[in-house]
């Protein structure tokens, strides 16, 4: 398990930019599982559903074909890429991705897809419940009003409305939401590398990580 890596942490730590350029730093595969629970979010709102519905949940997740294909996201069909980053749908995720039906759906294909090797996974959930057996585990985090000032920046293009107080509060209702639920919580372990990003770089993150891997 030492071609598996995985990276965790809260909302803004970090972790997607990060994981993908470690991935192309070291020629392996990148796997954004929180891409897929907003996949799901997506449908749940394009079908209309009520994801408080455990019924209608369980038939939407019966029915839906997620398929990663060069870095796009595809949902029956559609390429929804760019439509599964707005702030409803992130919110809208954050929800699905509580419940238990949905983690237990998305499981399977996160295991097929790290099975492979040379993957560097990032999530909430990857070095704890994915591949808990992995040996290159990493825990990225900053401070809320840090990571509040990250996101912030990237919502200001796309959501003009958007503002920091906003962003920084739903930062931390998702931290309390993704830390407190009862499938999969947002937890640091022991065998986890914490590294703080609010203060580095991404070069220095990356060489922190770059540094500490087992790698045969």
């Amino acid at each position: 398990m030492n071609t598996i890596i995985t990276i965790d942490g809260p909302s803004g730590a970090g972790k997607s930019t990060i994981a993908k350029l470690l991935a192309q730093k070291l020629g392996y595969t990148y796997l954004d599982t929180g891409a897929l629970y907003r996949a799901v979010a997506w449908k749940v709102r394009h079908d209309n559903a009520d994801p408080d519905d455990s019924g209608r949940l369980q038939d939407l997740l019966g029915k839906i074909d997620i398929t990663l294909s060069e870095n796009k996201i595809i949902v029956n069909g559609t390429d929804v890429t760019s439509m599964i980053r707005t702030p409803e749908i992130s919110e809208l995720s954050s929800k699905v991705s509580a419940v238990p039906a949905v983690r237990k759906h998305l499981f399977k294909l996160q295991r097929e897809i790290g099975l492979k090797g040379r993957v560097v996974l990032e999530g909430r959930d990857t070095g704890t419940v994915i591949f808990p057996e992995a040996e290159n585990k990493f825990f990225l985090d900053a401070g809320p009003e840090e990571r509040g000032r990250r996101r912030y920046k990237e919502l200001k293009g796309k959501s003009p409305e958007a503002t920091l107080k906003e962003t920084i509060d739903g930062i931390k209702t998702r931290d309390e939401r993704d830390s407190t639920r009862q499938s999969a919580p947002l937890k640091r372990t022991d065998d986890m590398i914490y590294i703080d990003t609010s203060n580095l770089t991404i070069e220095q993150v990356i060489a922190k990580i770059m540094g500490s891997l087992k790698i045969a």
